[in-house]
């Protein structure tokens, strides 16, 4: 039960952790050292702000993961966003401002927020909001982008900007890769990865872990292929069964375990590089880190949601604070219920009980009638 488990002492030894690993990554690149040697002094402010206000009442997760947009120019197979109608060919109308976005980061740097995850669509459709991210030097701001967006100008902006840190999604080898995402992403993410190291800037990769790529994207051949160019980051996110078809695909406690056990011998084994599974040890957590816990979601229209792949909302942040938004009904009844304490199969267990978080929107929704 969440009450028998400290999570914000959780959360707070963790965030600690990342960011030590961060500087110990990043010791040979004296620009980057630098930067982080800066930010885990404000990471370490942020965690103390965030005590405050759990000690006032108020829990504040120190991710927040905000999409930027709903355009993407790429039509993954199985992408979870585009089956929500949240992702777009087009740019949609009523989107958050970059003077919106901006009130958000500076409102989640006084509660304490240490990573606003940047995605979309694709993110880099909106460099005026990257732009705005990057005056705000208190918070790591890693950019979930396809890639393919990515320019010299862009290159530059990382320059300048330490704080933002483009992680590039690939599925493993170029095979993988090109059938999920399109013939010739692998090659593009490739070639930015190597101007990446050329400069000297610090980047990550993200891998959505299915059945199918498991162990290609937990090898060390893979992983060789992404540390040989200066990747310094890998996230491996467990694939949302978005349809019945490729319910085959998610992720078992089996594969869990196999991912835990293999992520204990990278971290171990290669320390020059930073190592994330997304959700992670669930169990080990007292559920899921979603609605709050952990972190949430904005999306581009300015709803707050558990996650991104649980696309309901109760409040808005155009209308209201985000810490009002922390403390959305809808996020208080999902942990109330126990409901991200279940058991799921793939990586979001609001989207496998997306009918019972529905039943609680709907209740919501005639309570304020």
């Amino acid at each position: 039960m969440e009450e028998q488990f400290d999570i914000q002492g959780y959360l707070a030894k963790n965030v600690e952790k990342l960011v030590r690993d961060a500087v110990k990554a990043t010791f040979r690149n004296p620009r980057e050292s630098a930067f982080m040697a800066k930010f885990a002094a404000a990471s370490a402010k942020a965690t103390n702000k965030r005590l405050r206000e759990e000690k006032e009442g108020l829990h504040v997760p120190p991710f927040l993961i905000a999409s930027i947009t709903s355009s993407c120019n790429l039509h993954c197979a199985g992408c979870y966003s585009r089956h929500n109608h949240a992702t777009v060919d087009t740019e949609p109308v009523a989107q958050l401002t970059g003077d919106e976005w901006l009130r958000i980061f500076r409102e989640a740097d006084d509660l304490g927020v240490s990573f606003i995850l940047l995605a979309g669509g694709e993110p880099m459709f909106r460099k005026d909001i990257i732009e705005v991210a990057g005056t705000m030097q208190n918070i790591l701001f890693p950019i979930f982008t396809n890639g393919t967006f990515m320019n010299e100008k862009s290159f530059a902006m990382f320059d300048k900007c330490r704080n933002l840190l483009p992680v590039m999604s690939i599925e493993g080898g170029k095979e993988e890769t090109d059938i999920r995402r399109g013939q010739g992403v692998y090659e593009k993410l490739i070639g930015n990865m190597e101007k990446l190291n050329e400069k000297g800037l610090i980047f990550g990769a993200s891998v959505t872990v299915t059945k199918e790529n498991l162990e290609e994207a937990m090898s060390d051949g893979f992983l060789d292929t992404l540390s040989q160019r200066g990747c310094k980051a890998v996230i491996f996110v467990e694939f949302v069964p978005v349809t019945d078809d490729s319910r085959h695909l998610a992720p078992d406690d089996g594969d869990r375990a196999y991912i835990e056990a293999r992520m204990q011998e990278l971290r171990k084994e290669r320390e020059d590089m930073i190592f994330i599974a997304f959700p992670g040890d669930e169990k080990g957590t007292g559920g899921c880190l979603a609605a709050g816990r952990g972190f949430f979601h904005i999306n581009s229209h300015g709803g707050a949601e558990p996650c991104p792949f649980s696309a309901y909302s109760d409040i808005n942040v155009k209308d209201t604070s985000l810490k009002d938004a922390i403390r959305s009904r809808l996020f208080e009844t999902l942990k109330a219920e126990h409901l991200l304490e279940e058991d799921h199969a793939g990586g979001c267990v609001l989207f496998e009980k997306r009918e019972q978080v529905e039943r609680i929107v709907d209740e919501l929704a005639l309570a304020q009638r």
